[in-house]
C-alpha cells in the first residue's frame, strides 16, 4: 500500500464525514424551523467546529504526505473551528451578528474549497464538484451578508438548503476521491516493483 493511496482514503473519509455533518445540520434546520436563536447558535457552532475539524484532519494528512495542497484545508478548517468557537463562547450575540458570522464562514470556507478543488484537480476526477460547493458557499455568504433582514424563517430555510447542497457536494467529491484511491491501489497492485 502506498502513501498516496492511504492519504486519498483518509481524506475521502474526512470529507465524507464533513458532508454527513452538513446534511444533518441542514435537515435539522429544515425540520425544526421554529428552534430558538440560542439553539441555532449552538447547532451552528457544533456544525462549524465539526466541519472545520474534518478539514484540518484532511489537511494534516496532506501535510504528512508532503503534498503541497494542504494549506486550503488547514486554513479553511481553522476558520470553521474559530467561527464555531465564537458561537459557543459568545452565545448571547444577536441574530444579525449570527447571520454575519454565518456569511463570513460560508465565504471563507467556500474560497478554500475552491482553492482545494483547483489544487487537486489533476489527481481526482470531477474536482469541479468541490469547486462548485465552494462557489455555492461564497454565493450563499454574500446573499446572507447583503440581505440579513429578509426574515428569520427565510434565512433558516436558506441555511438548511445551503448546508444540504454543500454536504451532498462534499459527499459526491468524497466518493470521487474514493474512486481515485481505488485506481491508485489497482495501479500499484499491477506493478508490484513500484510499491
Amino acid at each position: 500500500m502506498n502513501a498516496i493511496n492511504d492519504t486519498l482514503k483518509r481524506s475521502s473519509r474526512m470529507l465524507a464525514l464533513a458532508g454527513v455533518a452538513s446534511v444533518a445540520f441542514g435537515v435539522v434546520v429544515l425540520v425544526w424551523p421554529g428552534i430558538s436563536l440560542l439553539s441555532l447558535i449552538f447547532l451552528f457552532g457544533a456544525f462549524a467546529v465539526m466541519t472545520g475539524s474534518f478539514m484540518v484532519g484532511a489537511g494534516l494528512e496532506h501535510l504528512a504526505e508532503r503534498r503541497t495542497d494542504w494549506v486550503p484545508y488547514i486554513l479553511g478548517g481553522l476558520a470553521g473551528i474559530a467561527v464555531g468557537g465564537v458561537t459557543f463562547f459568545r452565545p448571547g450575540i444577536t441574530g444579525l451578528a449570527l447571520l454575519y458570522l454565518i456569511a463570513g464562514f460560508a465565504i471563507v470556507t467556500g474560497a478554500f474549497q475552491m482553492a482545494a478543488a483547483f489544487n487537486i484537480g489533476d489527481e481526482v476526477k470531477h474536482s469541479w464538484v468541490l469547486g462548485l460547493a465552494g462557489l455555492l458557499s461564497i454565493a450563499f455568504g454574500i446573499l446572507i451578508a447583503v440581505y440579513p433582514v429578509s426574515g428569520a424563517l427565510a434565512v433558516l430555510w436558506l441555511i438548511g438548503f445551503y448546508a444540504i447542497v454543500v454536504g451532498v457536494a462534499e459527499l459526491v467529491y468524497a466518493g470521487r476521491m474514493h474512486q481515485a484511491e481505488s485506481r491508485v491501489k489497482k495501479a500499484f497492485e499491477s506493478h508490484p516493483a513500484v510499491s
